[in-house]
């Protein structure tokens, strides 16, 4: 929590700083950028109010939300941005309006041009903002699949934050932007050029790149499997964090802080005190001693020894387990009137005397390592100890170890049916069983291939990444719901083939989308900056799967489009000559 509380004072701060500066360089606008972190910021606060008075807890995990809703909030207010400044050339006089005494004056043009830009700007937009709140916030809810209940506390803060940044920024960003001074530039169309060269490219070299990319995707999928599910929870936190020292210290000079805990049940009450019972339970014991990965072994066959010491001298030689029963409870009476008041030993022994209770302490192990070793353990005691019941061990190592696994096959169950109530969205409101399909490919790509990169490069995944695809999934779709819906607005409204559609599509929102992308990638770049491993992993991928998602949708998405389509176009190809940029200037 601590750590959390640093990353809140230290990121926070950071990543608005860097959103802002990423936001002024690529629209030029300092008073958008105002508007736009404005709206992100009101956006967060009713996020976190919201999940104040729903009693979300704030923990480690869910310390990392305003952070995340700082960055998914902003995508409505730059298309929305983006769109206005395309609508806005140059301010030029107007003509002369009445002034409520009835005298005449001159206003520029400017300002009534700019209102009906934005206008325009929300009108354009807010169809495929309503599809991409919901689909995003669909994403993030199917977090509630998780195994980690503070990951669902992040997933509704994200989705408070999400709606929250839906309606600020349909109601409060145009209000706002119709009373700041916002101003045509020429600067801001040499991107409008930029994106109409790429798209002549993609649809050029349509065929080419979708070829390319079904290789480079194939490629980067069969690298999936180099991926291991892993934990370590000491290294959730680095170096910096005097914690990790501590426990590090400690466990090279005195002891482990990774435990194993096994209950040894014999087969009867009072059974713990059969000699066949505790030769087993010393077996057991010195066969945990003998494993590398073990520092100490705390087993109550080491008290029945050094009382049976005591009993005779202390003669080393008679270090040894008590011959019959009877000897064996006189010793654990003796040993248990002789405690001080209040002491008992129902911390090592249950209260009808029929288990006992073992504790290992290990070194540093990830969750495999543990996993293993519990599992040589529960084979051994099987095959070796016939006079102790086999149960499952515990302990917060074991725990550990078995969330990660858990988690993730619990995300294999949140994450498709996330996808498919995205899917259901998009097909509902694009009105196309087709292209409800299509958007799959696109929303599912960036995860695969981010994984496929990251097990090339990492090979180690945790119980955050786990998670990754279904959050990602919540901040891809933005991306694709947008290009889709300005493609299908080509398609229907304006009748265009499908290469001029996504010509269309890519003069529209491609300037915005790149903006999006990396305002987002620059987000989460920060939070990966965090000393707590799961917030630091989370961010690395999350960014690298965004910075995936942008080229799959400039990239795989239009040449899948032009393909799909090409049935109702014929060959859907359109010459140079007449295409929708010429024709528009």
């Amino acid at each position: 929590m601590k750590v959390s509380q640093r990353d809140l004072k230290i990121l926070l701060p950071l990543s608005f700083g860097a959103m802002m500066l990423m936001l002024v360089f690529l629209t030029r606008s300092f008073s958008g950028t105002f508007a736009i972190m404005l709206v992100v910021v009101l956006s967060v606060m009713t996020a976190m109010g919201l999940g104040g008075w729903a009693g979300l807890p704030m923990t480690s995990p869910s310390a990392v939300a305003p952070i995340v809703v700082l960055t998914v909030a902003i995508a409505s207010c730059v298309h929305i941005f983006s769109t206005l400044a395309q609508q806005l050339g140059g301010d030029a006089p107007g003509p002369p309006l009445a002034r409520d005494d009835g005298a005449a004056y001159q206003r520029p043009r400017s300002r009534e041009r700019r209102q009906g830009a934005i206008i325009e700007a929300v009108r354009v937009n807010l169809e495929p903002i309503a599809l991409a709140s919901p689909t995003t916030a669909l994403g993030f809810l199917s977090l509630h699949f998780s195994e980690v209940p503070p990951f669902h506390d992040l997933g509704t803060f994200v989705a408070f934050g999400v709606g929250a940044s839906f309606v600020l920024s349909v109601t409060f960003l145009p209000a706002l932007l119709s009373l700041l001074p916002i101003r045509g530039s020429d600067a801001r169309q040499r991107p409008l050029a930029a994106m109409n060269a790429l798209a002549e490219f993609v649809v050029r070299r349509r065929r080419a790149l979708l070829w390319g990319s079904g290789m480079v995707v194939a490629a980067l999928v069969a690298s999936i499997p180099r991926n291991e599910l892993n934990d370590a929870f000491l290294h959730y936190f680095d170096e910096s964090v005097e914690f990790r020292r501590d426990v590090e210290f400690t466990a090279k000079n005195l002891t482990g802080m990774y435990t194993l805990e096994y209950s040894l049940a014999s087969v009867m009450p009072g059974g713990i005190t059969e000699p066949a019972y505790l030769a087993d339970a010393a077996a057991f014991a010195d066969w945990y001693q003998g494993q590398p990965e073990t520092i100490h072994v705390s087993v109550i066959t080491d008290t029945f020894r050094r009382l049976n010491m005591s009993m005779h001298g202390d003669d080393p030689a008679e270090y040894r387990l008590p011959a019959s029963r009877e000897l064996a409870a006189q010793y654990l009476l003796l040993y248990e009137l002789s405690l001080p008041f209040g002491v008992d030993l129902n911390n090592l022994i249950d209260v009808d005397r029929s288990s006992s209770r073992m504790t290992v302490a290990t070194r540093s192990l990830s969750s495999n390592e543990a996993i293993e070793l519990d599992r040589r353990a529960l084979h051994w005691l099987t095959d070796h100890a016939p006079n102790i019941v086999p149960a499952g061990s515990s302990g917060a190592a074991v725990m550990f170890a078995n969330l990660g696994r858990r988690n993730a096959l619990a995300m294999l169950v949140g994450t498709p049916i996330a996808l498919i109530g995205i899917s259901f969205v998009l097909v509902f409101a694009l009105r196309s069983l087709r292209i409800g399909i299509t958007s799959l490919v696109p929303n599912l790509v960036p995860g695969a291939l981010g994984f496929g990169i990251w097990g090339l490069a990492v090979g180690q995944v945790g119980v955050s990444l786990s998670m990754v695809t279904a959050m990602t999934l919540g901040i891809v779709v933005d991306d694709t719901v947008h290009f889709l819906s300005n493609y299908q607005r080509a398609r229907r409204e304006l009748s265009h083939p499908a290469p001029d559609a996504v010509r269309m599509a890519f003069r529209t929102v491609g300037s915005a989308l790149l903006t999006t992308s990396l305002v987002l990638v620059a987000g989460f770049i920060v939070i990966s900056l965090s000393s707590f491993e799961l917030n630091s992993d989370m961010g690395q991928l999350t960014a690298l799967v965004i910075a995936l998602a942008l080229l799959a949708d400039f990239f795989l998405l239009p040449p899948l489009l032009m393909r799909v389509d090409a049935g109702a176009d014929g060959d859907g190809s359109v010459p140079a000559s007449r295409s929708i940029l010429d024709q528009q200037g």
